[in-house]
């Protein structure tokens, strides 16, 4: 049966507004890729060693002895001995975070490919671990240098204190079982950067441990512990992946911020009964720190992370240091 030619076909018709589009397009020059934002140089000498020593974490150090200081009698206030307790706190604080590095970087847990924060010594090849020990040493050294006028001339008891500060710093990352891997760091912190600076510093002027001191050395370790609480927050990326088991990882993320809201939020509950009940009104200076606590704790409960938590770091460790201040202040002129 024969078949009926088929119909020619006819050529596909284009719009006009298509073969200007494509014409648009190959005419129109590629555009360079967006330039990617370059990281900081590496500093070298002796700017990697500052690096190193965190000075975002030294209010942690600096405040609590203020204010411990600040609840003794104005009469019983000996200069020296402020000078000996800041220098002891500020050594045991930077050998800790030398022997952070030390620790971390030995075990590779400072991989600077997976790490948001500052860099490292060494993670970062800016120091060989032995440098970075020899640091952590020295610093470590200073502690007992600052510390012996204190255990001469106040209390030879105060010795184990400096030793208990020690040998925790060191086994906070160092040692066979660190306890900061096992979510203990925040304890650490709070106990010797919130209640020991704070009553021990009053302790070295009046021999003697007023309920004061005891609330204070709370209310500062709280401050205290938000810093590592935020630096852990912004870790737990990295630290998961490599087994550090911190107290962030474990409450996980949205735990973690709760918590450092409530650290952050605990000191000016405590303010009127320590400057009421404490007989130091003045003292509810601090109140001013409240206004600081604000920009960090929105960032925070607004899921700040990486980098930005670098930033609530730096704003955290401003709002301990102002409280501190302000509080010791007001201690002083209304004692």
């Amino acid at each position: 049966m024969p078949m009926a030619p088929m119909a020619p076909m006819a050529p596909p018709t284009v719009q006009p507004a298509t073969i200007a589009s494509i014409a648009g397009t190959v005419a129109r020059p590629l555009r360079p890729p967006a330039p990617q934002p370059s990281r900081a140089p590496l500093p070298t000498g002796w700017r990697r060693w500052v690096l190193g020593a965190r000075p975002r974490t030294l209010p942690a150090a600096i405040a609590p002895v203020v204010v411990g200081t600040a609840i003794a009698p104005r009469e019983d206030l000996q200069w020296w001995v402020l000078l000996c307790a800041l220098g002891v706190a500020l050594c045991v604080q930077v050998a800790t975070n030398y022997a952070n590095d030390y620790s971390d970087g030995r075990r590779g847990t400072d991989d600077p490919g997976a790490r948001v924060g500052p860099p490292r010594l060494v993670g970062n090849g800016l120091a060989t671990p032995e440098e970075v020990k020899r640091a952590m040493l020295v610093a470590f050294g200073l502690t007992a240098v600052f510390g012996a006028p204190l255990v001469i001339l106040v209390d030879w008891r105060l010795v184990f204190v400096g030793v208990a500060a020690i040998a925790a710093g060191w086994f906070y990352t160092g040692g066979s079982r660190p306890y900061g891997y096992a979510g203990l760091g925040e304890v650490f912190v709070f106990v010797f950067f919130g209640l020991v600076a704070t009553v021990g510093s009053c302790f070295v002027q009046m021999q003697q441990v007023p309920w004061l001191a005891i609330v204070a050395g709370v209310a500062m370790g709280c401050l205290s512990t938000s810093l590592l609480v935020v630096n852990n927050l912004r870790d737990i990326p990295g630290d998961a992946s490599v087994g550090k088991r911190t107290l962030a990882v474990r409450l996980g993320d949205a735990r973690t911020r709760m918590l450092y809201v409530v650290l952050l939020v605990v000191p000016f509950l405590l303010l009127p009964f320590m400057a009421g009940l404490g007989g130091r009104p003045v003292a509810s200076l601090a109140f001013v720190a409240l206004v600081l606590a604000r920009r960090p704790v929105v960032a925070v409960l607004s899921g700040a992370r990486g980098p930005q938590l670098v930033v609530v770091l730096g704003d955290t460790a401003r709002v301990q240091l102002v409280y501190g201040l302000l509080f010791a202040i007001g201690c002083l002129v209304g004692s």
